[in-house]
């Protein structure tokens, strides 16, 4: 059981909890998943640990603070893989491992996913630089399943707009997230094992319900 990279468990940790992340692009509603999530595992006596990339540990939100503030064009994509790549180093460390080692699961709001998507099919960097980072900074460490969320243009300005507006991530222009939306889309259909794509313009409780029948394998 547990979490790997290219097959392999790293050889200095045996995982007993459980790795779920959740991806998408701005206002699919992962952290509100995140959140009934949580209290689901709950009711069901499991320990979970609810977090967020980049930040999720105190060196990770000090770099999440560089990252999502600011002009679009204050990084370039290879310095945003770097900066990315140093916050999840961390964020494994200090907050994900440990978890896991204790037998808890771990519901992540972004991880590597985003990563391969936002710099690698929006920023054109290649799956296997940005995988070679994650290999050196995170052990190489995946989760055990993966939902994309999606949601349609329309629900998805009617979020944003509700919500107060975007981040810098999210307010890259139109070509850039048509090529992270086809991009996520590729990566769940070449890893079906793990991933598991999800239609979020449903009703909240719905959406909870097909995550949790899709975990209903280890609950």
């Amino acid at each position: 059981m547990g979490s790997r990279a290219n097959g392999v468990l790293p050889a200095d940790r045996a995982v007993t909890g459980r790795f779920i992340t959740l991806e998408g692009g701005e206002g699919v509603g992962k952290s509100t998943q995140i959140r009934a999530l949580a209290d689901a595992l709950s009711s069901r006596g499991i320990e979970s640990v609810a977090t967020r990339e980049p930040g999720g540990s105190a060196g990770a939100e000090a770099i999440r603070t560089l990252l999502m503030e600011g002009n679009d064009d204050r990084w370039d994509a290879r310095s945003e893989a770097l900066l990315f790549a140093a916050a999840r180093a961390d964020h494994v460390a200090r907050t994900i491992r440990p978890a896991l080692d204790r037998g808890a699961w771990v519901l992540c709001d972004r991880f590597v996913d985003s990563s391969r998507a936002y710099q690698g099919g929006g920023g054109g960097i290649t799956d296997g630089d940005i995988l070679m980072l994650h290999g050196f900074g995170s052990n190489g460490l995946l989760p055990d399943r993966t939902f994309l969320l999606t949601v349609s243009a329309d629900e998805t300005a009617r979020r944003l707009t509700e919500r107060g507006g975007s981040d810098r991530m999210g307010n890259k222009p139109a070509d850039y997230q048509a090529r992270l939306a086809a991009h996520f889309i590729a990566m769940a259909k070449g890893e079906p094992e793990r991933w598991r794509i999800v239609d979020a313009d449903a009703e909240e409780s719905d959406v909870t319900a097909r995550i949790l029948a899709e975990l209903a394998e280890w609950l």
